[in-house]
């Protein structure tokens, strides 16, 4: 993977929990590049976001199956990022 900060975070995961932990934990999740590592996705939140972070969590998830017409498939994988950041800091995602 290039190490190009835009290509490690994909987008910002906005859902009813993500937004939970955002105003209790001060945690946000990011859908990033299956191949960034904790380190690439810290950085790369540090400068596109300008804070600064203190833990980074990383899950691999499964793709879904999916059925089109008659034939079955899978939704791809992907790998989701919570990213939880210094007690000062926010990030203003709406």
């Amino acid at each position: 993977m290039k190490n190009d900060i835009y290509n490690v975070i994909i987008r910002p995961l906005v859902t009813e929990k993500g937004t939970h932990q955002s105003e209790r934990l001060n945690a946000y999740a990011f859908h990033v590049n299956p191949d960034a590592n904790k380190a690439q996705i810290k950085q790369a939140i540090e400068k596109i976001y300008n804070v600064k972070v203190r833990e980074v969590r990383t899950a691999n998830r499964k793709g879904k199956s999916r059925r089109v017409g008659y034939r079955y498939g899978t939704t791809s994988h992907w790998k989701k990022a919570v990213v939880v950041l210094q007690s000062d800091f926010r990030i203003d995602l709406f």
